[in-house]
């Protein structure tokens, strides 16, 4: 039996409120769509925190044996300030404040985001279409939406006419949970001082003002989709009218994915996706991450401990395995505190794991009672990456099987059948690095020393299980005598360079 046919997945569907059974539409091939940044400035933790959650999801579909397609956008065509339909372009903004073209601003921080995204280990999408490459698809998707009479041309722009989109059997309002009565009745917009026919209508198309400088020509005068549009239109090409998951923060449920469903229903006739998923937002010592009171961290501030928020640096992969330890959709709080123990912790999980590759089996006394908790421990990582993609009740599993691999280490004894022993070996690696995209620190300026390192310490370890301490001790005193210092713990051995 296949990994794919021997889990089921349930995922929490927020546009359901609940956790249903995942049914892809075309097993073992998987369309995952996830709103990616709008690269005017560097990429913000929170937004880091959203793409290594669905990150997590994606390498977890594909070690099951999934074909994903992942597509994730870059929005370079700069929605409008506070994403409102009136104000500045933010990419038009910046470019004027930094004397650069607006591509040169798109170029810069799309840049920014794939290294940042690349330290910590994320994996590039397979499709990474932009908003500006797909102005043709926009344009098209606005008029079908105009045949069916679901929008209405004022002043040369587009707008989507929600009263008639409810009215003709649509539910706008159904991922939110906002009932449009509400909104209406609570917004604040003058009669007669608006273009659109009600105050909840939003932009599919914009009519450009002469200074805006990015703008395109379409059948009702130049100017500029709506920022809505630009998914449905990239996550309809490329992945269908109907796909499985479509992901993003909890900020984009509401307006820009309610607006999505809208807009999928009225183009194609269907509901564009079957299960919405939405990460949770991250705090920073126990307060919401805020520009204006100067309660943020930019990822880079965090790697190099050049912040006064902090106590001091921390890597992207402690920082990774920080954000594993928390459920995707709950609040997340960075602290010193926090990160220390996060560290502390990340270090024993690899060195387990280098200590567990560089054990050789050995036939011993096998324990029936050994084998069964392993395979248990085992199926208890499959099942809790199952129920919605638990990453800390995972993790909580994968240090009981630390604790087993240090057990057999100070005993010198290896418990278990060598069927058993390599399913460790495999299921252990394959959860650290695969699922959860660990791997080892760069700790000095040539990552090939720690690689050399290593192996050094994994041939001393297997010295000392075959009493071969006269090789054991030659290891240790002659790395001591270039300066590099070997200790011995109960959790493994770890290096210092004096």
């Amino acid at each position: 039996m296949s990994k794919i046919d021997s889990n089921t997945i349930t995922i929490y569907n927020s546009l359901k409120g609940e956790k249903e059974i995942f049914k892809p539409i075309s097993a073992p091939n998987l369309g995952i769509y996830v709103c990616g940044p709008t690269v005017y400035s560097n990429v913000h933790l929170g937004n880091c925190r959203t793409f290594l959650s669905f990150d997590n999801i994606v390498r977890y579909f594909k070690f099951l044996g999934y074909n994903v397609r992942y597509v994730r956008n870059i929005t370079d065509a700069g929605h409008l300030v506070d994403d409102a339909e009136q104000g500045e372009d933010k990419i038009s903004k910046k470019a004027r404040l930094e004397k650069l073209e607006p591509m040169e601003i798109v170029q810069k921080y799309t840049l920014d985001f794939h290294q940042v995204l690349s330290q910590f280990n994320a994996l590039p999408p397979s499709i990474e279409p932009t908003a500006t490459g797909h102005i043709q698809e926009q344009i098209t998707m606005i008029n079908a939406i105009l045949d069916k009479g679901l929008a209405y041309e004022a002043n040369g722009s587009i707008y989507f006419d929600v009263k008639k989109y409810n009215a003709e059997g649509g539910n706008y309002g159904e991922l939110s949970g906002r009932n449009i009565e509400d909104l209406m009745a609570g917004s604040r917009a003058l009669d007669g001082q608006s273009e659109k026919k009600n105050p909840q209508d939003f932009a599919l198309w914009k009519k450009a003002s002469p200074e805006h400088i990015m703008r395109w020509d379409s059948p009702w005068g130049v100017g500029f989709p709506g920022w809505h549009l630009e998914c449905s239109a990239m996550g309809t090409k490329y992945l269908g009218e109907q796909f499985d998951i479509h992901g993003g923060g909890m900020d984009l449920k509401f307006p820009h994915h309610e607006c999505e469903i809208a807009q999928g229903k009225a183009c194609n006739g269907v509901s564009p996706v079957n299960y919405w998923m939405h990460a949770n937002m991250l705090t920073l010592n126990g307060q919401k991450m805020s520009k204006s009171t100067g309660n943020t961290l930019l990822p880079e501030e965090l790697f190099s401990g050049k912040n006064d928020l902090l106590e001091k640096a921390y890597s992207p992969m402690v920082v990774r395995f920080f954000m594993l330890q928390a459920h995707y959709r709950s609040i997340l709080d960075f602290s010193s505190e926090a990160l220390n123990a996060s560290e502390k912790g990340f270090h024993k999980l690899m060195e387990a794991k280098s200590a567990l590759n560089n054990l050789m089996y050995k036939p011993g006394v096998v324990s029936e009672t050994a084998d069964k908790k392993v395979k248990d421990l085992i199926a208890d990582c499959y099942a809790n990456m199952n129920d919605d993609f638990n990453t800390p009740k995972t993790i909580a599993v994968l240090f009981e099987l630390v604790n087993k691999i240090n057990k057999m280490l100070a005993e010198k004894a290896i418990d278990l059948s060598e069927i058993v022993f390599n399913e460790l070996k495999e299921i252990f690696n394959g959860f650290i690095e695969d699922v959860f995209g660990l791997k080892p620190e760069i700790t000095t300026n040539n990552g090939k020393l720690d690689v050399v390192l290593e192996l050094l310490i994994g041939m001393r370890n297997n010295a000392k299980q075959n009493k071969d301490y006269a090789l054991s001790d030659q290891i240790r005193d002659e790395l001591n005598n270039i300066g590099i210092q070997l200790k011995d713990s109960k959790e493994g051995t770890t290096y210092t360079i004096k």
